[in-house]
């Protein structure tokens, strides 16, 4: 399959959300919302995907869209388009550049191509499941260490300690050289260029994941869910640097 065409949008797509995004981050008088499941929005992210969706209905008709915030469409479409424009509204909204949108594309269900872009620290990260770049270079997965040499990162901690997570977390917490909440779609970003190793989350939706399995995977990562099962779609994410650091990461969510 040839994903050029696909990839040279999603690129297109990438700069011109992020184009509309940056003028509102670190805007003092930015209004937020709550939306019914009490997760924050603003004018930034739902303007984000309408541009998006605007985008690749007017260039791809016959292609579906799914999107954090304005819902499904076309589903059963041979590709459909996953968004989530602002990854990290929490961080978003308090003028933390540890954000991103995501863009990922599947065909028959699967994640074939994914984005993560910083429009405010001009970082664009791009897999397909065989090759990752950032900027343009290829991105790797740092060679896998020991538990105790890593550096673990989650987007909420409280979260993560719950029966989802519960003691196996706060014995990778303890066993961790370091733990940080560098999270959200960063954290993944971290993982796939090296600097982490680690990166959970216990709590996922379609458009929190699709565009972070081929990221990972090009990168040379491993992606599942807190179980070890496929990674998309899943409630739960876990990604790590190498096979057998993530093997002992699922052990220990699962004791």
């Amino acid at each position: 399959m040839n994903l050029a065409p696909y990839r040279a949008f999603m690129i297109e797509l990438a700069g011109l959300s992020g184009d509309f995004i940056r003028p509102f981050f670190g805007r003092s008088d930015l209004k937020v919302e709550l939306k019914a499941d009490r997760t924050p929005v603003t004018e930034a992210d739902r303007g984000a995907e309408e541009l998006m969706r605007g985008l690749i209905s007017k260039t791809f008709p016959s292609h579906g869209i799914i999107g954090e915030e304005f819902g499904f469409n076309r589903t059963d479409a041979e590709f459909v388009w996953v968004l989530d424009p602002i990854d990290g509204t929490k961080s978003f909204a308090a003028a933390v550049p540890l954000f991103g949108t995501l863009i990922g594309l599947l065909h028959h269900g699967q994640p074939v191509l994914g984005c993560i872009n910083q429009p405010i620290l001009g970082q664009f990260l791009i897999g397909d499941n065989h090759s990752t770049k950032l900027n343009g270079r290829p991105a790797r997965v740092r060679a896998p260490r020991p538990l105790e040499e890593a550096t673990l990162l989650t987007s909420d901690p409280v979260s993560a300690a719950k029966p989802t997570g519960g003691r196996g977390f706060e014995y990778l917490m303890r066993r961790a050289k370091l733990a940080r909440t560098w999270g959200d779609c960063y954290g993944y970003l971290l993982v796939a260029t090296g600097w982490a190793d680690v990166m959970y989350d216990p709590v996922m939706n379609p458009w929190d994941i699709a565009a972070l399995v081929p990221v990972i995977r090009g990168a040379g990562g491993v992606i599942t869910d807190a179980k070890g099962g496929e990674p998309y779609p899943a409630k739960s994410t876990v990604a790590a640097a190498g096979g057998k650091l993530h093997a002992r990461v699922i052990a220990a969510l699962n004791p």
